[in-house]
């Protein structure tokens, strides 16, 4: 499979601070899961930071986490908050959004988020339940965040493109290997 990795794009002292915080929780199963809730418990309440490393892996850490940290400072394929429920004595996601202003990921990144719960046999929404979308102005550099549908600079009032721009972004294949990911090769 084919997805797009987004490099770190936020604060640079902002990184520094997370090169020394461990990364998130690999989550590759139902249990995996089970385990990090029962150790964080707060996250059943008010969700936690996740990051979809580049094997397509899910990896969790507590909800004011750094999305740079819990990716071990890498690029990741989607990145974002995520909020869970429990319904007879199981978990599943309940809520998904790719809102990290570190990664600033574009809402297409759901398809590396849906894979790497599949793949550790979660359920999980449809799709991002809260999408955000990211954009930098062409007029200032500035990244923003576009609010309502309004595809405009909040710095500099210059129309925002309707297409994703953030940053570079590169393609990795990720491919299945005895029930877990590995990456093939980066285009």
């Amino acid at each position: 499979m084919r997805f797009l990795a987004y490099p770190y794009v936020g604060p640079e002292e902002i990184r520094r601070r997370s090169v020394a915080a461990p990364p998130g929780a690999l989550i590759h199963s139902l249990p995996d899961l089970q385990c990090w809730l029962a150790a964080h418990p707060d996250a059943l309440v008010e969700g936690a930071t996740y990051v979809v490393d580049l094997r397509a892996c899910l990896r969790l850490a507590p909800r004011r986490s750094e999305h740079v940290a819990c990716a071990g400072g890498e690029e990741v394929l989607a990145a974002g908050e995520m909020g869970f429920v429990s319904q007879a004595r199981t978990f599943s996601v309940s809520v998904v959004s790719n809102l990290s202003t570190g990664y600033r990921p574009d809402v297409a990144c759901w398809d590396a988020v849906a894979e790497s719960l599949a793949r550790a046999g979660l359920s999980a929404p449809s799709g991002l339940t809260t999408s955000v979308h990211f954009r930098r102005c062409p007029a200032c550099g500035e990244s923003t965040l576009v609010k309502e549908q309004w595809f405009v600079c909040t710095f500099c009032d210059a129309d925002l493109p309707l297409e994703w721009n953030v940053s570079a972004r590169r393609e990795v294949d990720v491919v299945a290997e005895g029930g877990r990911a590995r990456r093939l090769g980066l285009t």
